[in-house]
């Protein structure tokens, strides 16, 4: 049996800036961090040739090119396993619509569990751009390339996009900074679920016409690797505030009268930062605010569910491998 577990992550600044349609002209860059909230896969070998996928339903099929589940489908034919084994996948919150990044952690998880299976100890860049070649080539969906840097290799990290590539680098933050930035961090559930890609369909179509908005979008996420590796983290939450006010207007469905509230709201009581974390449209609504402020935060927004949360160093882990060798 092998058992992965791979971190979810939350976007402080650039999200957007990573789709291709935008970085092949202007380099896009992004400020992201993992958190201890995962993904984890489970394999094992079967008796017989037929694989059996568990996840909210449950698949047994012959030919692994059957199964509906797409991701779990694209991994098996990336890594060349084709027959007698058995995968199930579960994570510490809601399966779709999230924010934080989850299908990208899922083909990750999937990815290092399959290959190890196979013999391979994959590297931090094979497991991102493998799962960027599954999510974005084998199956075309609209989505940027941060997700499955941000779960391979784990911790705070900027991610640049270029015509060069793509490149993920540590923030140089010391543990006291990386410690009083993890307590300024509050996440919310809305309770709004949506499908990230018809929000991010929306926006790669737009991204020509957004393009000085999301120009700016990269800046203000290097401004915001400055401050953090300085230690100044309300210019951080403040800038994040200021990102999501652009980042709303990249598309119709990233925000809502509803999610405007929220944000209101949790500013009003003592936020310095506020946005909706991932494509938008739903999901966690991420917060920067001092400690002092935080009791009067929640109780603005006591109907939400708060999910507590730390930072997390590590990217995807193998956890369990008890295979004869």
């Amino acid at each position: 049996m092998i058992v992965v577990q791979t971190p979810l992550r939350i976007s402080l600044l650039g999200g957007g800036t990573d789709f291709p349609a935008f970085y092949t002209r202007d380099p896009g860059f992004v400020l992201s961090t993992t958190i201890d909230k995962s993904v984890f896969v489970i394999l094992k070998g079967r008796f017989d040739r037929r694989i059996r996928v568990g996840y909210t339903r449950t698949e047994l099929v012959d030919d692994p090119r059957a199964l509906e589940h797409d991701l779990v489908r694209e991994s098996l034919a990336v890594t060349g396993v084709d027959h007698g084994v058995e995968l199930a996948t579960m994570a510490d919150i809601p399966s779709r619509g999230s924010g934080l990044g989850s299908s990208s952690a899922v083909t990750v998880g999937l990815l290092h569990a399959l290959w190890l299976y196979r013999g391979v100890l994959p590297s931090r860049r094979q497991l991102a751009e493998g799962a960027t070649e599954i999510e974005i080539q084998r199956l075309g969906r609209p989505m940027g390339m941060q997700d499955q840097y941000a779960s391979a290799y784990g911790g705070l990290r900027t991610i640049t996009m270029d015509g060069d590539g793509v490149r993920s680098e540590r923030a140089a933050v010391d543990f006291a900074t990386r410690r009083r930035l993890s307590e300024r961090l509050l996440l919310f559930f809305t309770g709004i679920t949506r499908r990230s890609g018809t929000v991010l369909a929306e926006q790669e179509a737009s991204i020509e016409d957004k393009r000085p908005e999301l120009i700016e979008m990269a800046c203000l996420a290097r401004e915001g690797r400055n401050h953090l590796e300085a230690g100044r983290l309300d210019e951080l939450g403040a800038l994040i505030l200021e990102s999501w006010k652009l980042k709303r207007g990249l598309a119709s469905r990233v925000s809502s009268p509803e999610i405007d509230g929220l944000v209101e709201r949790s500013v009003n009581a003592g936020a310095i930062g506020a946005k909706i974390s991932g494509a938008g449209g739903g999901g966690f609504l991420l917060l920067y605010c001092r400690p002092e402020h935080q009791p009067a935060v929640r109780t603005a927004l006591s109907g939400l569910q708060e999910m507590e949360f730390n930072l997390e160093d590590e990217g995807s882990l193998v956890m369990l491998d008890d295979r004869r060798r």
